[in-house]
């Protein structure tokens, strides 16, 4: 075996050197040359059929759609029994340490499985995240962290690591439209029975009111969830679904520079993909969706009587707008601390009564306690 002369490995050394920085380098500047560079997808959810696409398979931050999976992991844990949603989970120093956007949980208190999951779809609490996944992990947020990453390899998410449960910037945290869009179909597919979480208004939590951030509930028609996201590396991400004429699509939006573009674009997204489905415009006015993020900040705003306001803004254009949409309003009343879940078909509708230590949940006609 011959030997390289000690000035020709000296040069391949430095060369590598070199060419791992730049490499690494390279890592860094396309990380953050994607910000603003929008990336996006929409999906048939019935068949997976792809509609619509743009950088789709582009490596971005999650930020807080990483709770979609947290999310997920729930479900599952609620569905197989190893959890219950009336379940205490403690709160723990460090998931109380968590930046906001958060509930504000002290170390040592506890709150409800079914609060947690609240308090994700509607406010994207870090620290009720951070909480959910500390329980579900065993006490362990990194441990649980690896379980997001197994599961999104086995819904075939080869794009996506997962290194915390709140969606906290990590430079490792990564993902991509194409893999999100595969997660909201199998949250929708797989737990249809839980989708109906992703429609609440808001819901109050120890008598506050935690009005829903999404935009899209009440403003584009036959929109019914996902999740919203946002960090200075990651931009304006969006998951949402809608369904008309029981079509039903998944769009993603990632890196956007701004929610009014983030939410446009899905909007035009969507409207061209339904229409690529055959399904004929909504005729949605572009000023609904400034309404409808004004009813929700109402909301927030008025407390006990913001419900009522939210239900009396969001009715027109849910009713006469989306005829298609099947609702019901309840006014919510604080103590109480009722939530009105909106639901298009085929997912089952729901009304759910939350409050501190107390959940029930009724369907259109009687009520019932959960048992």
């Amino acid at each position: 075996m011959s030997r390289l002369p000690l000035r020709t490995f000296s040069r391949l050394r430095v060369t590598a050197t070199v060419g791992l920085c730049i490499g690494l380098g390279g890592m860094h500047a396309a990380r953050a040359q994607y910000a603003g560079q929008v990336s996006s997808i929409v999906v048939d959810a019935r068949t997976g059929a792809v509609l619509s696409q743009q950088d789709p398979d582009l490596r971005r931050y999650p930020a807080s759609l990483t709770k979609l999976m947290t999310l997920y992991l729930t479900f599952k844990a609620v569905r197989t029994g190893q959890v219950t949603l009336e379940q205490q989970m403690p709160v723990s120093v460090h998931a109380a340490s968590m930046e906001p956007s958060k509930l504000g949980l002290r170390p040592g208190s506890s709150l409800t499985v079914e609060q947690a999951v609240l308090a994700l779809v509607t406010k994207s609490a870090n620290d009720a995240a951070c909480a959910l996944g500390e329980f579900l992990g065993g006490g362990d947020e990194t441990r649980f962290a690896a379980m997001m990453t197994r599961e999104a390899g086995r819904l075939g998410m080869y794009d996506t690591v997962f290194r915390n449960a709140s969606g906290l910037p990590n430079p490792e945290q990564m993902t991509s439209a194409r893999d999100l869009a595969v997660l909201a179909r199998h949250l929708i597919v797989d737990y249809g029975e839980y989708y109906h979480y992703f429609a609440v208004p808001g819901f109050y939590f120890h008598g506050h009111a935690v009005p829903n951030h999404d935009p899209m509930l009440g403003a584009y028609p036959g929109a019914d969830g996902l999740k919203t996201g946002y960090t200075d590396e990651a931009g304006h991400n969006l998951v949402t679904s809608a369904v008309r004429d029981n079509v039903r699509l998944i769009g993603v939006v990632m890196g956007a520079k701004s929610n009014s573009r983030r939410n446009t674009t899905m909007a035009e997204l969507l409207d061209a993909s339904f229409q690529t489905e055959g399904v004929a415009p909504a005729g949605l006015h572009p000023l609904v969706l400034a309404r409808a993020q004004a009813a929700h900040a109402a909301w927030g705003r008025r407390g006990g009587t913001g419900g009522v306001a939210l239900a009396a803004a969001r009715r027109p254009v849910e009713v006469a707008e989306a005829p298609a949409i099947p609702a019901s309003y309840i006014h919510i009343r604080r103590g109480h601390g009722t939530v009105v879940h909106i639901h298009p078909a085929p997912v089952r509708a729901h009304v759910h009564l939350v409050s501190m230590g107390h959940v029930a949940h009724t369907t259109h006609v009687h009520a019932k306690a959960r048992s």
